[in-house]
């Protein structure tokens, strides 16, 4: 090593033992913690709903919550924020009657006597809900139970009886979900030897899932332009039609216009000949092989062979409709079933019901019952039992529920709207009184308030009193506040949050101040997360409506739904 680079290394390592004996001295350096996280951090501090409630004060409040029923027999998330937060529970669709009854009429309990299970392990309460609804119902099933009963062509003639076509073998289905222009739905089949001004006659037979029209046109593919048949008035049974043109040039095309009819249409054993002439121009008319050569397009529609036996038998064969006092005996048998089934399993554990969900009408007279008369489409689960066994049906199922439950199971009648500026809390009021003139006693009536951060206070105040003067116990039973304007999660702001968390806090403050003690049956958050915003999601989709997040993250509402109940002594 050569002399400079000895004294560098030296003056090096001087330097190192000077800097090591050096006193270390930590540079400070700091920022405020964001007001966001600490309002977070506060709200994640409260302890559990439940802890919230003084027993001592209130020894006969529920709180609760709604769920999916795997969500708590999955044992889950779910499962234990319920535990840790809520005393009571309902299941939000499995004890309804579309849930239970199966196509043949048997009632599947197992399920439910699973949750009995569950709930009784983990002491948590359970709420019965519904016995007797519009919706949620196994349609299907009820309208076999009502439907006409069918004789087969050649039987001896009924006394009232109607005479019908059959139904055999296939037809061709054609599906159209929504009103639009004729031409913007269509099934066409392309055809030769159309000559201009000759006469044309079209034979088929059709029906349509509800009344309607269909228009039918041949057509030259080069310039669209076309001749009419004309247009066919459907009905829901099966119609043979004729129709007659003139053409006024050649056309290839034969074309079925739908576009004005939303539902589904069978057609079948087509027929298109020269006038004079026994030659078809249309092959395999009849769809026992198929529907080739049939193609279409516009508005999601479709076109299909149908199922066997949706077919045209041709005419013949008789109906014999059942009478109004048939169709009240066989569904007053069959909701007995359904009643007596569903206590079967559930009497040792569940103490409170909804026997009638939602009986009374939004609109124009909200002191009437609500009634599927005169509904152009009835979804697949929706079945009016008033329609059929009358002003009664609430008074037959209270007593079903009394003759089977337990003699002081409490009996709920529920519905939404209540806090609405209409008369639908006065009508369903006046309908509790009916009920009781007839001689059966309701114990209780819910509210249900699926409400907005925006809703009318001064009217949820005006819903209470009017509630609390019935004397009965009241139950807010499927609380859940939106933002209002069907704002989104994606949407929402911080004020949002908090004025949603205004609103949870002012209905359950509002609730323990004008319900009396005695009258204080409970309140249920219906849904406890936001809803998601996907396309499986049916209740408010997409709407940040619950006091947790989807990934349950507690909100401003859950801090206010903890102080307002922390209020209460």
């Amino acid at each position: 090593m050569d002399r400079l680079n000895i004294k560098i290394a030296y003056g090096l390592m001087a330097g190192l033992l000077f800097s090591a004996c050096a006193k270390h001295e930590v540079l400070e350096y700091g920022t405020e913690k964001p007001e966001s996280i600490i309002a977070q951090e506060n709200i994640d501090s409260y302890s559990p709903l439940i802890s919230y409630i003084d027993k001592n004060a209130h020894p006969n409040f529920k709180w609760g919550v709604a769920l999916n029923m795997d969500d708590y027999l999955n044992k889950g998330i779910m499962f234990r924020l319920a535990n840790r937060n809520f005393e009571e529970m309902v299941m939000g669709y499995e004890m309804k009657h579309a849930s239970i009854v199966q196509a043949d009429g048997t009632l599947n309990l197992s399920k439910l006597e699973r949750l009995i299970k569950a709930a009784q392990e983990n002491n948590m309460q359970l709420f019965g809900h519904t016995l007797t609804w519009h919706s949620g119902q196994n349609a299907t099933y009820l309208n076999s139970l009502i439907a006409p009963v069918k004789l087969p062509a050649g039987s001896e003639p009924s006394q009232g009886g109607i005479s019908v076509p059959l139904q055999s073998g296939y037809a061709m289905k054609m599906t159209n979900p929504s009103v639009v222009n004729a031409w913007e739905a269509q099934t066409a089949y392309d055809i030769a030897g159309i000559e201009t001004n000759t006469q044309y006659v079209v034979k088929f037979a059709a029906k349509g899932s509800k009344a309607g029209s269909i228009g039918i046109d041949l057509q030259a593919t080069s310039n669209y332009s076309g001749d009419s048949f004309g247009a066919i008035a459907l009905t829901t049974e099966y119609k043979e039609y004729e129709l007659k043109l003139t053409t006024t040039a050649v056309r290839n095309r034969f074309i079925i216009n739908f576009g004005q009819y939303a539902g589904t249409v069978f057609i079948d054993d087509i027929s298109l000949k020269k006038v004079g002439s026994n030659a078809d121009i249309i092959a395999g008319g009849n769809f026992e092989s198929g529907i080739s050569g049939w193609f279409g397009w516009g508005n999601s529609s479709t076109r299909s062979q149908s199922a066997e036996g949706e077919g045209y038998g041709g005419p013949g064969g008789t109906v014999i409709e059942k009478t109004p006092e048939e169709k009240k005996t066989i569904l007053t048998e069959a909701l007995e079933t359904f009643i007596a089934g569903m206590f079967s399993v559930t009497k040792d554990y569940v103490k409170a019901w909804d026997v009638v969900n939602e009986p009374m009408s939004d609109w124009p007279d909200q002191y009437a019952l609500k009634t599927g008369i005169g509904k152009a489409e009835l979804a697949e689960d929706e079945f009016y039992w008033q329609d059929y066994l009358g002003k009664d049906y609430a008074v037959k199922a209270i007593q079903l529920a009394r003759k089977y439950g337990n003699p002081n199971d409490i009996l709920f009648i529920n519905d939404y709207g209540l806090e609405g500026g209409g008369d639908k809390c006065k009508g369903l009021i006046a309908y509790v009184n009916y009920i009781e003139s007839k001689g059966a006693k309701v114990d209780g009536i819910g509210t249900q308030m699926h409400i907005n951060s925006t809703a009318n206070k001064d009217q949820i105040v005006n819903m209470y009193k009017l509630l609390a003067a019935t004397g009965k116990m009241i139950k807010v039973s499927e609380l859940d506040i939106g933002l209002g304007d069907n704002i989104k999660t994606a949407n929402a702001t911080a004020e949002m949050y908090q004025q949603q968390a205004e609103m949870y806090q002012f209905v359950i403050e509002k609730y323990f101040e004008i319900i009396p003690k005695a009258q204080q049956y409970g309140i249920t958050l219906w849904s406890p997360l936001d809803s998601p915003d996907r396309e499986n999601s049916f209740w408010r989709r997409g709407e940040p409506i619950g006091i947790w997040t989807e990934s349950f993250v507690r909100k401003p509402a859950y801090q206010a739904v903890a102080e307002a109940l922390q209020k209460q002594k």
